[in-house]
């Protein structure tokens, strides 16, 4: 018996909308597994890991405090992602986005001034969106292939963020840890109640939002990326030249990644030290994914990653497991959307035995 893969001639619209719940409804039938085949009641577990973390007001304020850079930078990836501009690197450029932005704040002439956080935020943007204008400038320019080029380029970040906290920037006062001095009030963020972390930064993902949806779904210009993605030779004979969707992508993805660095910073850490990010660049990849590269499905994308993240932490402390177990869920969800994905767009045809 063999079968075929083949193309569907219509995908079904009513599929690609389900396709994330079935992925996730799915993830958790795996997690159920995985819980019981190490020796756990899965009830229990699963219970500890998605709703022991939303069970009190401190649960729910962190679970927006960890939702808000997922979006915020998978927004900035789905603009790129809709035209096939794949920037793998967001986490690259969450680093260095927070690099300028504790520059700024720590060695700006007066700390006192107003105008800091508006500086530090400009920073982190301006800082995220030049660290992705050199996979820009290589595709473009010599055809290189972004995913590759963004992905290495997340390690030399990383790597300067090491040199940076382990010796120059490192506070003298802060016992050999490497880590920065603290910040200054006024290049902090205000938190909405002092017996939480959830601070005036989730605003900031509230506008990229709004952005992004006027962007892609109002514009004419977002309507270009959307075919160039769709449909690259239709696009090209229109005139929608393949350069702009790349630089316009990868920059989009820089300054959303660069600025979720900056509100990180000057958020719920005020210091810059190697745990910047638990790994919000890449799973922010699979937020926009679950979120059908849709504005408001990304919100609720980056609602979902966030409880994943919560809920490590939660039987981390209950039952002793790993911290490791979030990314196992985040990676048995992203296999499981890309196969409902394919099964959406393609099929199993059996081949009869006399053809």
């Amino acid at each position: 018996m063999r079968f075929r893969i083949e193309q569907r001639p219509q995908p079904s619209a009513t599929m690609r909308v389900a396709a994330p719940i079935i992925a996730t409804a799915l993830t958790l039938i795996v997690g159920s597994i995985l819980f019981a085949v190490l020796g756990y009641d899965p009830l229990a577990t699963l219970s500890a890991f998605f709703l022991a973390p939303l069970n009190s007001i401190n649960g729910l304020s962190e679970l927006l405090l960890k939702a808000s850079p997922l979006i915020l930078i998978a927004c900035g990836l789905a603009v790129g992602f809709r035209a096939n501009v794949w920037n793998i690197g967001a986490e690259g450029q969450l680093v260095i986005g927070a690099i300028a932005a504790c520059g700024v704040g720590l060695f700006y002439p007066d700390p006192e001034s107003r105008l800091l956080l508006p500086l530090m935020m400009l920073a982190g943007a301006l800082a995220g969106m030049a660290w992705a204008a050199i996979p820009a400038f290589l595709r473009t320019r010599m055809s290189t292939n972004e995913i590759l080029v963004t992905l290495m380029l997340t390690y030399i970040a990383t790597l300067f963020l090491s040199w940076l906290v382990h010796g120059p920037w490192r506070d003298p006062a802060g016992f050999n840890y490497p880590q920065t001095a603290l910040l200054p009030a006024t290049a902090m963020f205000e938190p909405f109640d002092y017996a939480y972390r959830l601070n005036g930064s989730v605003f900031i993902t509230v506008v990229a939002v709004f952005a992004m949806w006027l962007f892609t779904d109002r514009s004419f210009l977002g309507y270009k990326m959307s075919v160039s993605g769709a449909a690259p030779l239709a696009a090209r004979y229109a005139g929608f030249a393949e350069s702009s969707a790349v630089w316009i992508g990868l920059l989009a993805g820089g300054a959303a990644a660069g600025i979720a660095g900056m509100a990180e910073l000057s958020g719920p850490l005020g210091q810059l030290s190697p745990q910047i990010s638990p790994g919000y660049g890449f799973a922010a990849i699979i937020v926009a994914f679950i979120g059908r590269l849709n504005a408001f499905g990304i919100v609720l994308g980056g609602l979902l990653m966030s409880l994943l993240f919560l809920g490590g932490e939660s039987v981390q402390m209950t039952l002793g497991l790993s911290a490791s177990l979030t990314r196992i869920f985040q990676g048995i969800l992203l296999f499981l959307l890309l196969a409902a994905d394919f099964f959406i767009f393609y099929r199993l045809r059996r081949i009869p035995e006399h053809a």
